[in-house]
């Protein structure tokens, strides 16, 4: 029988009820679940034509389908924890990843574009109520001195999925088809379930005051100096960074003329460069933060602006990719770290708000780059990322003003 961890009592410190709580098969299958919750999540933008082609709809309003799964995400993140009440924590955890599998499950075998949407819809109510959830159920799982290395382990399989999903949703799409690239979801999702299942503690939920005002709450944060700004700036770095990458397939295919194979290849060059970029992100923080918070978004929008002049060079495309991999994987990364800066004491609450955040923009950014793509061609949609990025960098310098001690 799997133990019983309780849930800290307010105000309490959490080392004395976690030091001999340890669970590092816990920690793992959430990296498991992370993994295929990224890989479910973004599926679709390595799948964008044949799914548009297949559905009978346009590259734009398939790519909605990351839009609403963002959308219901930021609902999510925001009321989860109320709504879900004293339900046990793994109990829950264990439903959302159930989830996962029956949307991939109904996105496989959707007959039409609605109920594609259903299950991107629903996908995106697992992400929201996992990502809430994996910083407090990581801390209830180790001692406090293994805590950073659990959240960078659970971490690990976000990374890992950024690397292989995209690239194997190609190579998948090529092999099997796009519905049996999502139904390959399905027994992922069943292995990260019965891992939890049996690795996870019992984990109660701990005691709040009762009623849907605690929901609200977190949104006092953006009173803090130079939060509003910050949420903001890194608002737009994601609106810009999906309002591209969402619709880079066609780009691809239409203007550089490279099919199949070769998607799955410049693709697996993105993720590799965004793995490297993530290993290498935390020095460069620790050198130069807001620095280096600032330019990663000016190169985004030059890699952005440069697609477009070189659009039908093969070779200068996959390199200038493989930029835009490096800097757009890492870059949520030093945004993370930001948020541990700005709430040292209210990671968690700082954390849920920035979550919302997230998802929303993912939401805004691959909405307006669908309608652009569809009504102005691939041009427009680059622009708007560009602008979207250069906004971005330079709100990131006024957050650096607002910030004390900011290097």
């Amino acid at each position: 029988m799997n133990p019983v961890i309780d849930a800290p009592s307010r105000g309490a410190t959490l080392n004395a009820t976690r030091e001999d709580a340890t669970s590092w098969s816990g920690v793992f299958a959430l990296a498991v679940c992370a993994f295929a919750l990224i890989a479910s999540e973004f599926l679709p933008v390595s799948l964008l034509t044949p799914m548009s082609d297949d559905l009978h709809v346009t590259e734009g309003m398939t790519g909605q389908g990351i839009a609403i799964s963002g959308a219901c995400a930021v609902l999510t993140s925001l009321f989860i924890s109320t709504l879900a009440g004293s339900l046990n924590r793994k109990t829950l955890l264990l439903s959302l990843t159930l989830a996962m599998g029956i949307s991939g499950a109904i996105v496989a075998l959707s007959p039409n574009y609605f109920t594609y949407m259903v299950g991107r819809a629903l996908i995106g109510v697992v992400v929201g109520g996992f990502w809430s959830m994996s910083a407090a159920t990581a801390i209830r799982l180790v001692p406090a001195r293994d805590v950073a290395r659990a959240m960078a382990i659970v971490n690990g399989g976000n990374a890992l999925a950024t690397v292989v999903a995209a690239p194997m949703g190609a190579y998948l799409g090529m092999v099997v088809g796009w519905r049996g690239a999502f139904l390959c979801l399905v027994p992922m999702s069943l292995v990260a379930l019965a891992w939890q299942w049996k690795a996870l503690p019992s984990m109660p939920a701990a005691a709040r005051v009762p009623g849907l005002g605690n929901a609200f709450k977190v949104f006092t944060l953006f009173g803090r100096p130079g939060v509003a700004v910050g949420m903001l700036a890194g608002s737009l770095l994601f609106m810009g960074q999906f309002g591209l990458f969402t619709y880079i397939r066609p780009f691809l295919e239409t203007v550089t003329h490279v099919h199949a194979t070769s998607i799955f290849l410049i693709l697996l060059v993105i993720g590799v460069a965004g793995f490297v970029g993530t290993l290498l992100i935390d020095r460069v923080l620790q050198r130069s933060f807001y620095q280096t918070l600032i330019v990663i978004p000016v190169l985004m929008a030059g890699t952005a602006l440069a697609l477009m002049s070189f659009g039908s060079w093969t070779s200068v495309v996959v390199a200038l990719l493989g930029l835009w991999g490096l800097t757009s994987t890492s870059a949520p990364v030093g945004w993370w770290a930001w948020i541990a800066k700005v709430f040292p004491a209210d990671a968690e609450a700082g954390g849920g708000l920035f979550v919302a955040v997230v998802q929303m923009s993912i939401a805004l950014g691959s909405t307006v780059g669908g309608l652009l793509f569809d009504h102005s061609g691939y041009r427009s949609t680059f622009i708007a990322s560009a602008v979207l990025l250069l906004i971005c960098a330079g709100l990131t310098v006024v957050t650096a003003r607002q910030s004390p001690g900011h290097g």
